[in-house]
């Protein structure tokens, strides 16, 4: 792994090519503590996931710093293995929830490719409506139901009715 040291969670935020990953930052620290770069990091939107690390560790402590959005609490003096360990499950935690967040926006973004008839029937399938039920309720018939279910079915990219679904529920409501 790569690492980058800073003299202060100052110079830090002061930084401005900083490297994606993960943040490991100490409670005592001076000029700003590790909680409050914690805190500052959420609130300017920050993804990384933060790991604190601290030699004077209480509960409330602990339920402060997940408050700040920190994602890993570790106490000294600790093994490597411990901190490196917690790195990795960290990293691959924000991997798996970035790639998560891409294929929602790629199946939002398929989702605003459809008409809006494309998209009723698309919605009339996800509530588990048969066709006939959808074209009895846009007023239009079975077959025309047909056409814009494969229509729609094409522009998802969805290999199966149960497929559409999922894509659908991961993108969540319109």
């Amino acid at each position: 792994m790569t690492a980058r040291t800073y003299e202060s969670a100052v110079a830090f935020l002061a930084e401005q090519d900083r490297p994606a990953g993960c943040i490991v930052t100490d409670v005592r620290m001076p000029d700003m503590t590790g909680l409050e770069l914690a805190r500052r990091l959420r609130d300017s939107g920050s993804v990384e996931p933060v790991i604190v690390i601290t030699g004077h560790a209480d509960v409330p402590l602990a339920i402060e710093a997940m408050r700040a959005g920190v994602v890993d609490f570790i106490e000294k003096p600790f093994d490597d293995e411990v901190l490196l360990a917690s790195i990795h499950r960290v990293l691959d935690q924000a991997a798996k929830a970035t790639s998560a967040e891409t294929e929602r926006r790629e199946f939002a973004a398929r989702l605003e490719a459809l008409s809006p008839r494309e998209r009723d029937v698309v919605d009339g399938l996800v509530k588990g409506h048969a066709n006939k039920v959808i074209a009895f309720d846009l007023g239009i018939s079975p077959r025309t139901v047909e056409v814009y279910r494969a229509n729609a079915m094409t522009k998802m990219q969805a290999g199966s009715l149960s497929e559409l679904v999922r894509m659908v529920m991961t993108v969540g409501p319109p």
